[in-house]
């Protein structure tokens, strides 16, 4: 099926494998492959995924907020407690032992961006795509086929992901709105290209 796949789509599919490498995930999901979608060589289509409020460094954004989480709250501290773990009492021996403003100094580090296909160092070792994601690029092909499409686009590959977005993708999307709005105007961006 990849030697179907055009340059951009190609790229998408590479990117996403980067951008999971990035992000430290242990699987190419389908928010990594809506990464390297935002990211491919498609200036029409990442146009038109910018009108909509995506671009890949806002989505990278929302990964890494969501990836850090909130701090650890009440509920957290009881179930830490129910396993043996006294929060406050880790509090207090890191603050006894770095000073009282440890954990508000304890700045997180991101990872340095190494760039498309793995420019640094890092896990070099195959990623596997994760069943949602595989099933997304299968969409892509029913995308192209249904539309008559002698090749998949990075644009296919986006409508099999808005088939059956992830919660956290249908987050980042905006919901069933957001979705049918991208829909529809991937839809248009095919039909301006035929």
């Amino acid at each position: 099926m990849f030697e179907r796949f055009d340059k951009a789509a190609k790229y998408a599919v590479v990117g996403a494998q980067e951008e999971a490498r990035e992000l430290r995930s242990p699987a190419i999901g389908l928010e990594h492959l809506l990464l390297g979608v935002l990211a491919c060589p498609d200036p029409a289509l990442t146009a038109v995924l910018a009108e909509n409020g995506l671009t890949a460094e806002g989505v990278r954004e929302a990964l890494a907020r969501k990836r850090g989480g909130e701090p650890l709250g009440e509920e957290d501290a009881a179930a830490l407690k129910s396993i043996g773990i006294d929060l406050d009492a880790v509090r207090d021996s890191l603050e006894a032992t770095f000073g009282e403003d440890a954990l508000d100094r304890a700045v997180p580090t991101e990872p340095q961006r190494r760039g498309l296909f793995g420019r640094g160092k890092g896990n070099f070792g195959h990623i596997p795509f994760t069943r949602e994601s595989k099933k997304a690029l299968e969409l892509s092909l029913r995308e192209a086929l249904a539309r008559k499409d002698d090749r998949i686009l990075a644009a296919h590959i986006l409508l099999g992901i808005l088939r059956d977005p992830t919660p956290t993708v249908g987050t980042l999307i905006g919901g069933d709105e957001g979705a049918t709005r991208l829909r529809g105007a991937t839809h248009a961006l095919l039909d301006r290209a035929a």
